[in-house]
């Protein structure tokens, strides 16, 4: 049985005045993977994300998400899908529970309480359910913002460079988060700039530049397209990132019992 790709984009193009940010992009997402989305700034990353989206429309090619085309279905797109952007959009005067029941109830679920435990108890941030918002950790705001991205369990999440601003930790957390949704047949599509995110996160990673998808494949299949490595016996060195996990005690869910 064939599974039909969650998201399928086929020559997508858009331009603003005489400047072309997207010049024809071609890109296929597999249902229940994560895609990688690498490109520096003005690559055209957000855009393509923005016309998934729908808050965007393209000036030719087309693309369909969970089946929908993105400029003739629009509603039934955005029933599909859910958008966290680069700052955790989180009301921080209110307690974590109370911002999972709002968007529970503002997407007329019949039990928003029970939707908001449940996801405190995924996220592991039942300890801190009752605290202000504004008293959480960043990693913690961010885990939040991505659990209220899948209040009614949309089949397609789009990450726009989520750890933008996090400290080693939260950045950690939020890893681990991307992980579990990959685990639970989530479509997700991530835009970064941290190529170890890439790396870490990705099963599929796809290279945009100048408007264009330039590489495009696994990431053993990316590094195929570079000649043999030469081998040579040096001493490995610690990375920042270890020497820093060592010296706080590498407690990645400190942060939920501040």
């Amino acid at each position: 049985m064939t599974t039909s790709p969650a998201i399928e984009i086929a020559g997508l193009t858009k331009s603003y005045g005489d400047s072309t940010v997207l010049g024809g992009v071609d890109l296929t997402v597999p249902a229940g993977t994560v895609l990688a989305l690498l490109g520096s700034n003005g690559a055209g990353k957000t855009t393509t994300v923005r016309i998934l989206c729908t808050l965007l429309r393209a000036d030719g090619g087309t693309a369909t998400v969970n089946g929908y085309d993105v400029a003739t279905q629009p509603a039934q797109v955005r029933g599909s899908i859910s958008l966290t952007g680069q700052f955790a959009a989180v009301d921080e005067l209110l307690t974590g529970r109370e911002n999972l029941v709002l968007v529970a109830q503002l997407r007329h679920l019949p039990d928003p309480g029970r939707t908001a435990d449940d996801l405190l108890a995924r996220f592991d941030l039942t300890d801190a359910a009752g605290r202000r918002v504004s008293t959480w950790s960043g990693g913690m705001r961010r885990r939040l913002d991505i659990a209220m991205s899948l209040i009614g369990e949309p089949p397609v999440l789009f990450l726009d460079e989520p750890t933008t601003g996090l400290d080693p930790q939260s950045r950690l957390e939020v890893w681990a988060t991307v992980r579990e949704l990959a685990g639970r047949g989530t479509t997700v599509l991530l835009t970064t700039q941290y190529l170890d995110e890439a790396e870490h996160l990705a099963d599929r990673i796809a290279v945009l530049h100048q408007g264009r998808i330039i590489a495009e494949g696994s990431l053993a299949e990316l590094r195929q397209l570079l000649p043999p490595a030469t081998v040579e016996y040096v001493e490995k060195q610690p990375s920042l990132e270890d020497v820093f996990l060592a010296i706080v005690g590498g407690d990645q869910q400190e942060g939920t019992q501040r």
